[in-house]
């Protein structure tokens, strides 16, 4: 596991995002771990060069501006990769933290479609990670107990403010 993130750290990828990491996350890059723990494929480190929360936002923001069909909502930051180009992501404009999975497979014509709500919180997610719950565990399918992602009702005019 990587060491935490310093408070200098944090306030460098907030200036270069444009607004504050939620709560929970700039705490849990601080405290725990610049990235390297947590389910799938862990989480991402905060800044660096290789992929990272802020150049895996950038770069989709980037493609996302000025574009006929952005994919990518401002303050939605990549938190970890899948694989398959799908994310788990936290809405920082979000009091909540929610987290959603973005999923391009999904796709069919409209960016709004590849949006899901994962949890309603990034605690709550933590903790469906924690009791190895999630949608994402190995054995997953075997449950009942399993809570799937559900369209994001809000990715249409989250997409559309292009702020």
């Amino acid at each position: 596991m990587r060491a935490p993130a310093s408070s200098g750290q944090i306030a460098e990828a907030e200036s270069q995002l444009g607004f504050p990491l939620h709560p929970l996350l700039a705490r849990l890059y601080q405290e725990v771990a610049d990235g390297g723990f947590g389910p799938g494929y862990q989480l991402l480190p905060l800044l660096g060069p290789e992929p990272s929360v802020l150049s895996e936002y950038l770069q989709r923001r980037e493609a996302s501006i000025d574009n006929d069909d952005p994919q990518w909502p401002e303050g939605v930051v990549p938190i970890l990769t899948w694989g398959c180009a799908m994310y788990a992501v936290v809405d920082c404009q979000n009091a909540d933290g929610r987290v959603l999975l973005f999923e391009p497979n999904a796709y069919d014509g409209r960016w709004e479609q590849a949006w899901f709500l994962d949890a309603e919180s990034l605690a709550g997610w933590l903790e469906i990670w924690l009791a190895g719950t999630g949608w994402f565990e190995e054995d997953a399918s075997d449950r009942d107990d399993v809570n799937e992602p559900q369209p994001w009702t809000q990715a249409g005019a989250r997409l559309e403010a292009r702020a």
